[in-house]
């Protein structure tokens, strides 16, 4: 009998690299996203507000890795299943 395979988040969320991933995808998204959240602030000179600027990035962050975990949920339900 095959071994079953965990589907928690924190299981799948964090492991065959997702955080990494997640993360160079954050940093690429989080910085177009910015300029075009921010970019007339940037370039008068100014600084946007801090946690708005986090936020842009953060939210990158938690659809990748959203979005892996839901994939590899649905590979191991339908490996289980077959």
């Amino acid at each position: 009998m095959a071994e079953t395979q965990s589907t928690r988040f924190i299981d799948l969320a964090f492991s065959d690299g997702t955080p990494k991933k997640a993360f160079f995808t954050a940093l690429v998204v989080g910085t177009v996203l910015t300029l075009i959240n921010h970019g007339d602030v940037l370039l008068s000179g100014n600084y946007p507000p801090i946690l708005k600027v986090l936020l842009t990035y953060c939210v990158p962050f938690c659809v990748t890795t959203w979005g892996s975990y839901l994939g590899k949920k649905a590979n191991i339900l339908n490996q289980q299943n077959t």
